[in-house]
């Protein structure tokens, strides 16, 4: 009788993929991003401005699977980058690749292939990859996205639940066309040195205990660099005439093997709670270091920490910082797609020195996104920030960013 019920059962999961097709589930999505990025750092010194315009072209193609109870297929991932505007005294921006002479290139191409294979509520993906964990969140803030090569697992065996494991080797940054070792962040120079590992190990899974609360551990270990451990939390809560909404991240990490980077030790706390009512969304939050050293992540990646924003991450060593946001959907107002922003982050007791060095930002962005006929989805969003600190160079930075995506089948 057991036989009997998991043979229904594996009969039951592999039945999706007995009537996949290669050709018919595919689909193709071109996208352009249109971006102006202007930081002023208010020195002289120094460049004491980035300054460029450029345009990112991306062509995405994703298959579908062959039939059988194994399937195989392919994703591509064309991507262009061109200068509209830049000088050697405005490059830098991230937006372009730098050139021996100071210039930024006129233009730059990558191309990414991935080859899949599915066997019933598991698939692996080997080649160029963008997953998206707590323990890695690549950057995709500019015209084209930071990216690894590597495999990748999911599976959906469990129910409710999401268990993924990577193993990446290089990578690829968001302005680059050549694929280099994967190394720790170093701002504000941290860390011992900017440390390169053989390669980056990521597992972890996410657990939907019920439609309001998600469980997520992930773990990270960039070889003889640093160890990490994540434990997040995720719920949403029906409140008098809202919802109460928390997000509760913490990190502890340790250096591991040869410590290239130097010693590392640090635990990350890091908690928003927000209440959201009709059009509005008002949220707190705070985020705390702990231990020797600071926060270590990815070069080129985003730290998944609620106080990381458009120029600061809050997070040196010993750091206290918190959040106040505020958050307004105009659609509720009689005007969807058009949404506004507003945060204040400040944060204090970074040891620099002998003294304790404290920095504060305050970000607003205005998004717009058609909502209908030829021009659907093209997305306006304009994002101004103020960066002032004690330790680290002070920044007027606005970003302007113009994106269209569009299915071609």
């Amino acid at each position: 009788m057991r036989r009997l019920r998991f043979g229904v059962l594996l009969l039951t999961g592999l039945s999706g993929v007995a009537h996949a097709d290669f050709f018919s589930d595919s689909h193709a999505t071109v996208e352009t991003r249109n971006v102006y990025f202007n930081r002023d750092f208010r020195d002289g010194p120094q460049q004491s401005k980035r300054d460029e315009w450029a345009q990112g072209l991306m062509l995405k193609f994703e298959s579908g699977y062959t039939p059988g109870i194994v399937g195989f297929g392919v994703d591509l991932l064309g991507m262009v980058g061109v200068r509209l505007d830049s000088s050697p005294d405005r490059a830098g921006s991230g937006l372009l690749p730098v050139r021996s002479d100071g210039r930024a290139a006129a233009s730059y191409g990558k191309l990414g292939v991935t080859a899949k294979v599915n066997v019933a509520s598991t698939e692996l993906k080997v080649g160029s990859l963008i997953p998206a964990l707590p323990t890695l969140r690549p950057n995709d803030g500019m015209i084209l996205p930071q990216s690894f090569q590597g495999a990748l697992v999911t599976s959906r065996a469990f129910a409710d639940t999401l268990v993924t494991a990577v193993q990446l080797q290089q990578a690829k940054a968001r302005n680059d066309t050549s694929y280099e070792d994967i190394t720790l962040n170093n701002k504000n120079n941290r860390f011992a040195r900017n440390a390169p590992g053989d390669h980056l190990s990521l597992a972890g899974f996410d657990r939907t205990l019920n439609e309001r609360v998600k469980f997520s551990y992930h773990y990270a270990q960039l070889s003889d660099v640093y160890s990490q451990h994540f434990v997040g939390l995720v719920a949403a809560q029906p409140f008098v005439a809202g919802t109460l909404n928390t997000d509760v991240r913490f990190f502890s990490s340790t250096d591991q093997g040869a410590a290239r980077g130097g010693p590392i030790d640090n635990r990350a706390l890091s908690a928003m709670l927000g209440y959201a009512v009709g059009a509005q969304a008002f949220s707190v939050g705070y985020q705390r270091m702990a231990g020797r050293s600071a926060f270590p992540y990815v070069e080129g990646s985003d730290a998944y920490l609620v106080n990381f924003s458009q120029v600061g991450d809050f997070a040196e060593a010993n750091e206290r910082s918190w959040q106040a946001r505020y958050d307004l959907n105009f659609e509720r107002l009689g005007v969807p797609g058009l949404s506004v922003m507003s945060r204040y982050i400040s944060g204090s007791e970074a040891p620099v020195g002998a003294m304790s060095g404290q920095e504060w930002e305050r970000d607003i962005e205005v998004k717009y996104v058609i909502q209908s006929g030829t021009f659907k989805n093209l997305a306006l969003r304009v994002r101004d920030a103020t960066y002032r600190s004690s330790f680290s160079r002070d920044a007027d930075e606005v970003r302007v960013l113009i994106t269209y995506t569009r299915a071609l089948w």
